[in-house]
């Protein structure tokens, strides 16, 4: 029985210091594999590779295009465009991802990032460090989750002001000034208006409760808990935005950006809100405009205007993770990125970039850099869902209805709250 005991722990400590031995190495493993996770040396695409990648219409569409050629040329990997807003992506990939028609990778606006993590729509960005080091922190920290890197930068926007050098020469520095403009210029039976934004749209008009002191959620935007929009700063900046309701009485559906963007095309429109979108449209209408940071508001505080990030992301359903990976740092290149510049007028979120000529000499491009300086980025946890519609219409009901700040706001902050509860 001695015998048989002894070789029984002898046994014992012999597969102990084997397993010791496996999960040293397992973690060996997995260090390299994470050293290695942020090097594409050894990214070599799936046999029989093609990919499938979604992006807005229209110019970040003519751009994803441009790429794919090049990348086929480089990789050998087809790739495959489809026109799927940026906004839209997370739903259709709900959809389409688990049936295997879903894209390999797609753009999507930071805000989105938790959503998407939460919903294991998305792999994670599989260099983090080089990302980290090569584009700015707002746009590395938007696109992150809980400390990980999921998305791939591209942009970092912002909006600010446009306005008509006819019946603006100086770019207006107040809101004061824009309401003295508006009682000698205003007809509103000829659509004529010194100042218009899409006032029922939350994404632009948070900026005057930002302005105010008011905020979304708390702890720069990570407290699902600590929500302002119904906050004494959040009531201060939405009285504010309702001293404008004397230059632009017209209820907010006539007050939309593809309303706005005609009338200013049409010469009609002072000043309108909007962002670097819009510049290649308006230079194409001929009229004659420039863009300057947004006005101080009637407190005398600058209006602080929403950030926003966008980036690729890579399906968790892609069946080509590697031509996928390929594909997502090659199109966050200092190439590809400045020339998603020349084609869309987005500010490349890339460090090395922000000193190239036709950047920070662009007249076009300059405002906006400058407004970032006030902007405070959007929230980007998952709760975030929860805001937009509420929020959006508390806008319209103060401005249509004559719903008090108080009560509006009130109710949107109650609706974001039981969502929040119910989850």
């Amino acid at each position: 029985m001695k015998k048989l005991l002894s070789l029984f722990l002898i046994l014992m400590l012999v597969v102990s210091l084997g397993a010791c031995s496996t999960k040293e190495a397992a973690n060996e493993g997995t260090e390299q594999n994470n050293n290695s996770s942020n090097s594409t040396d050894e990214l070599v695409p799936e046999d029989g590779a093609e990919l499938l990648v979604w992006e807005s219409e229209g110019p970040e569409g003519e751009w994803i295009e441009y790429i794919a050629e090049k990348f086929e040329e480089e990789y050998g990997v087809k790739v495959t465009y489809e026109a799927v807003g940026a906004v839209d992506a997370r739903e259709k990939l709900a959809q389409d991802g688990p049936a295997g028609v879903g894209a390999d990778l797609f753009a999507a606006p930071h805000d989105h990032t938790g959503a998407l993590v939460a919903s294991g729509l998305v792999q994670n960005n599989h260099i983090p460090e080089k990302t980290k080091n090569e584009f700015m922190e707002a746009a590395v920290d938007g696109l992150s989750y809980q400390g990980i890197v999921y998305g791939y930068p591209t942009a970092i926007e912002t909006y600010a002001l446009y306005y008509n050098k006819e019946i603006f020469p100086e770019a207006p520095t107040t809101y004061d000034e824009i309401i003295a403009k508006g009682k000698e210029y205003n007809d509103v039976n000829n659509n004529k208006f010194a100042f218009m934004w899409d006032v029922g749209n939350a994404y632009y008009t948070h900026s005057f409760v930002a302005g105010g002191g008011g905020y979304v959620f708390g702890q720069g935007g990570t407290d699902k808990d600590d929500i302002g929009i119904d906050s004494e700063g959040a009531i201060a900046g939405a009285q504010s935005m309702l001293d404008l309701k004397e230059i632009l009485p017209v209820n907010s559906q006539d007050s939309t950006t593809q309303i706005m963007e005609g009338l200013f095309d049409e010469g009609t429109v002072g000043a309108m809100i909007d962002g670097p979108w819009a510049v290649n449209g308006r230079k194409e209408s001929g009229i004659d405009f420039g863009i300057a940071p947004l006005p101080k508001l009637s407190n005398g505080k600058q209006q602080s205007s929403f950030s926003g990030m966008r980036g690729l992301f890579i399906s968790a359903y892609t069946k080509y993770p590697n031509a996928a990976r390929l594909f997502a740092e090659f199109a966050t290149s200092e190439e590809m990125l400045l020339k998603r510049f020349e084609i869309t007028q987005q500010i490349p979120p890339k460090k090395s970039l922000m000193e190239a000529e036709q950047i920070k000499n662009d007249e076009y491009v300059a405002p906006f850099l400058e407004q970032a300086q006030f902007a405070v980025p959007m929230p980007s946890i998952p709760q975030m869902q929860y805001v937009w519609e509420p929020y959006g219409n508390s806008f319209a009901s103060m401005w249509n209805e004559g719903t008090s700040p108080e009560e509006a706001l009130g109710n949107a902050a109650e609706v974001v709250r039981e969502a929040i509860k119910a989850e």
